[in-house]
């Protein structure tokens, strides 16, 4: 029988979303491909230092652990590396003790059209590209910020996973914050207090967090081993079509802090999370120097720019 991922919780990670490869980036961007290649050959005996995603990467494969979870959970490295080049990947993923066997090699070519034949939830990398064709097909994913300068060697060991996600344009769609873009804070406002009873479209984000309210629900409430949070500027009276909006979802948010402009980085210190979602880079920059974040780009366009991250790697 063909292993099956249905019914699993499969995330997607790139080489640079869970180690940090700062430096080997360095010689890509200076020295080209052929440099950058010969670099990650000769030192392929040296470990990788954890990245941004390695604590939540981590903590999700330890799902796995509990009793009557075993597979419940499936991570697999997606990279722009080639077969040759990651080697080093894998010395470190067996170093660090991480339960991770498949992976997808694209040797510089585009991920995209693997995601969905591997049934992703979640996808995280630090190359646009990928992440904004995962977007448009429907797929969560998240640019990870690289550049905050944070160390994350740690050897704490999460008891509960904290994922943190902002509201428009992530859990919903865009359609409101155009409002507000295009119009002003007082139509946005109106506009959502007219429409309370009437719950936000789906964005990039709702189906992801749907299967993990989900997963939620398989464990006794105190042994729930995710936590999750909503992190918005919405504040009253657009909160309240939120929370209808939940409510209709079926779904679970833990904690949810409507903040109204307040800065978001120093809720989500205190919150813990492992990781943040947020479509704004003013959002994503500052949270990140406390915790791990990612910015989710907007559905159907073409992507803007790439965040320094050579073509073989992701």
């Amino acid at each position: 029988m063909p292993y099956k991922l249905d019914n699993k919780l499969v995330v997607g990670v790139s080489s640079r979303a869970l180690f940090d490869l700062t430096y080997e980036n360095e010689i890509f961007e200076k020295e080209g491909v052929d440099a950058y290649c010969k670099y990650q050959v000769e030192h392929e005996k040296e470990l990788l230092k954890p990245g941004p995603g390695f604590k939540l990467i981590k903590a999700l494969l330890k799902i796995n652990d509990l009793k009557g979870y075993e597979g419940r959970v499936e991570v697999i490295i997606m990279s722009r590396n080639s077969a040759d080049t990651s080697l080093r990947v894998f010395n470190s993923i067996e170093h660090y003790g991480l339960n991770i066997t498949r992976a997808v090699l694209a040797s510089g070519g585009s991920l995209a059209p693997y995601l969905n034949a591997f049934k992703t939830d979640l996808f995280l990398s630090a190359y646009e590209d990928d992440v904004q064709s995962a977007i448009n097909s429907g797929i969560a994913a998240g640019i990870i910020c690289t550049d905050s300068g944070r160390d994350y060697n740690t050897d704490e060991d999460i008891k509960q996973i904290r994922i943190a996600f902002d509201g428009d344009a992530v859990l919903f769609t865009d359609e409101s914050e155009m409002i507000y873009q295009r119009e002003g804070l007082e139509a946005f406002d109106e506009n959502e207090k007219k429409n309370a009873d009437k719950p936000l479209p789906q964005g990039p984000f709702a189906k992801f967090l749907k299967t993990i309210s989900d997963l939620q629900r398989e464990f006794d409430p105190s042994e729930v081993p995710i936590r999750t949070a909503l992190v918005t500027a919405r504040s009253a009276p657009a909160h309240e079509r939120v929370i209808r909006t939940l409510r209709a979802w079926n779904v679970r948010i833990d904690e949810a802090f409507f903040l109204g402009g307040i800065q978001k980085k120093d809720v989500l210190e205190a919150f813990g999370a492992h990781i943040f979602f947020d479509d704004q880079a003013v959002h994503t920059g500052p949270a990140s120097e406390v915790v791990p974040s990612a910015r989710v780009p907007y559905r159907n366009q073409k992507s803007s720019k790439k965040i320094s991250e050579p073509n073989v790697q992701g």
